[in-house]
């Protein structure tokens, strides 16, 4: 059955939150797909769409057909994908050129507002398994938090933007970008290419912007594989990781840092801060609580309609 088109447009404005998401240092778009419900839908569709260019490019010069290509070309779910690749794209090249200008001019409330988001959003892999959490799996989850606090510290250094270079880049950005926690621009920040490629994206810098989306496939096709086989294998470790990533990287959002991210104590605009800290967890909150209803809704419609089909019948 067709989707209807709002379906189409809600898909795209999910988009549209990722891709601002990666525009923001610190933010992940992993983070916010976790949050509106479409991370492993996401991920499933990017490993299908990878697969399918790694069997064409095997298959068709040895004339062994299109067949395997295009299976996993149809059980890509393109009713959500192609919606959110769109929403993120025209959103990314919009949020480069106006919200990460407010973010550097403002660091403290927009950090502020992002680290409420993102505090709330914790709930979202610690209960999404489905399972009840053991003790190994709270001592894994500090071990990887302590690992994402202690690079989310690592002051912003200074890189060539050969394009080898850009390319590596990318392909570790975009690592970021399907992992929930790790910001794809904050690794940018830290290698020192995120204002060079800010700049790119605005200027149109298409030699830059070429071996930067070289390197986003090709760790994308590495990567995404990877962790589409984690969620599928082994799910409820893979969200006790995510959680412990999400819960150390939050050390990235924190208001108050000086130039190198030393932390410091809590200063100037406080108030304000924390009215922006409370304002992004009520986002977040308010997201989960129609997600929840929706799902609630969705699962009682077949009860209906077999109750209803019940009383047909008598």
């Amino acid at each position: 059955m067709a989707k209807p088109a709002g379906h189409h447009v809600f898909n795209a404005f999910r988009g549209a939150l990722i891709g601002t998401a990666e525009a923001v240092p610190g933010v992940s778009g992993g983070t916010v797909a976790l949050i509106t419900g479409v991370y492993e839908k996401l991920i499933g569709g990017a490993g299908h769409l990878t697969s399918a260019l790694r069997m064409g490019a095997s298959d068709l010069p040895r004339g062994r057909g299109s067949a395997r290509a295009r299976a996993e070309l149809r059980s890509v779910d393109w009713t959500v994908l192609l919606p959110l690749l769109v929403g993120m794209a025209v959103a990314l090249v919009l949020a480069a050129k106006l919200i990460a200008p407010l973010v550097e001019e403002h660091p403290q409330s927009a950090y502020a507002l992002f680290f409420g988001l993102v505090l709330a959003s914790l709930w979202v892999p610690y209960s999404g398994s489905g399972q009840r959490w053991t003790v190994g799996n709270y001592v894994l989850c500090a071990v990887v938090a302590a690992g994402a606090f202690t690079l989310t510290g690592l002051p912003p250094g200074e890189m060539p933007t050969h394009p080898v270079v850009v390319a590596l880049s990318g392909s570790i950005a975009i690592c970021a970008l399907v992992l929930p926690g790790i910001s794809g621009s904050f690794l940018l920040l830290t290698m020192g290419l995120y204002e060079p490629t800010i700049d790119a994206v605005n200027e149109r810098d298409f030699g830059y912007l070429a071996a930067f989306a070289l390197g986003c496939v090709l760790g994308l096709a590495l990567f995404v594989k990877l962790l589409k086989w984690l969620l599928e294998n082994h799910h409820h470790m893979t969200l006790v990781v995510m959680t412990g990533l999400m819960a150390g990287s939050l050390r990235a959002l924190w208001p108050w840092q000086d130039d190198d991210r030393g932390l410091l104590a809590p200063s100037g605009s406080v108030g304000l801060s924390l009215a922006l800290f409370a304002l992004g967890a009520a986002v977040v909150i308010g997201v989960l609580v129609v997600e929840h209803r929706a799902q609630r809704k969705q699962a009682g419609e077949p009860a209906a309609a077999a109750k209803r089909g019940r009383h047909a019948r008598t």
